[in-house]
């Protein structure tokens, strides 16, 4: 029997801060690098930049070479362009619609800035990056990178204009482009005003739908821009009608039942592991741009 599954908790986003020098974002989830939050695993983090104006500017600006261990990163751009290289050798532009999904694992250097063209004429900026946790299995698997472009993403459009951009995971039949080393549902969902798009969730999976842009009525309950609805595991089914035309990110997954462990861009199990991290990361281990 299908039932309902019911909001827990309505997260307001945190004010807006600068992520290097380019990048002005919001935090969307409640903390999940400690591990009694772990009511938001496989999630780590949300940041959304909210559309801004990027004015022109003679250098890229971003986030520079910086370290990350023992989890994902999932970079989703909406509008301008960002860079991207690191210490694999992967390096790539991302355009409107396209979604860049680095596993970090046993360690890893990267940037993020804007293109270089995008910086020299300016414009509109807005894009997400949610933080995927890996299991202690998998944390120190070999740093690779997923180059998503909107091509390789599938759409479930309907008549009235909505659609569901299947990032990772399954919907309605349809599997997502992203491997993932944990069951994991990213979607990316658009939905016109007075449309209802409806989900089918797993009970045990810890759920969470970030709203961008627009307002929406969520199992009943109205969640607008920028706030976050956290479900409980109570039940299998959401329905989302809009209120107004509706951007938003509906993220499930499996629980990873472990302790986290976190200092600042290394999330692992334990406190001797992210001393290690460190240490490796000091000693150059993680190679180099």
């Amino acid at each position: 029997m299908k039932t309902q599954k019911n909001i827990s908790q309505i997260v307001i986003a945190a004010a807006p801060h600068m992520v290097g020098d380019g990048f002005r974002v919001q935090s969307t989830l409640p903390g999940g690098t400690r591990s009694e939050n772990n009511r938001i695993s496989p999630f780590i983090m949300m940041d959304y930049s909210a559309p801004n104006y990027i004015p022109p500017a003679p250098q890229p600006k971003g986030v520079g070479e910086h370290p990350h261990k023992g989890f994902e990163t999932v970079t989703i751009v909406y509008q301008g362009e960002l860079e991207h290289r690191d210490s694999t050798g992967s390096q790539g532009k991302l355009y409107p619609g396209d979604v860049q999904w680095m596993t970090a694992g046993a360690g890893i250097l990267h940037e993020e800035k804007f293109s270089k063209e995008f910086s020299k004429q300016g414009g509109k900026g807005e894009f997400a990056q949610l933080w995927v946790n890996l299991p202690k299995a998998h944390k120190n698997t070999p740093p690779a990178y997923q180059n998503l472009t909107k091509a390789d993403i599938p759409v479930i459009t309907n008549d009235k204009g909505s659609f569901v951009r299947v990032i990772a995971g399954t919907y309605n039949e349809v599997k997502g482009a992203a491997t993932t080393f944990s069951p994991v549902n990213v979607y990316d969902v658009h939905i016109k005003a007075g449309d209802t798009q409806t989900f089918s969730i797993p009970a045990h999976f810890n759920t969470v739908a970030v709203v961008m842009q627009g307002a929406a009525k969520i199992n009943e309950q109205e969640v607008k821009a920028v706030q976050t609805a956290l479900f409980g595991q109570d039940g299998t089914e959401i329905t989302i009608t809009a209120t107004q035309d509706t951007n938003l990110l509906l993220l499930s997954g499996e629980p990873i039942n472990e302790p986290i462990f976190a200092y600042g861009p290394f999330v692992m199990n334990t406190e001797e592991e992210i001393v290690t991290a460190i240490n490796d990361y000091n000693a150059g281990k993680w190679g180099s741009l």
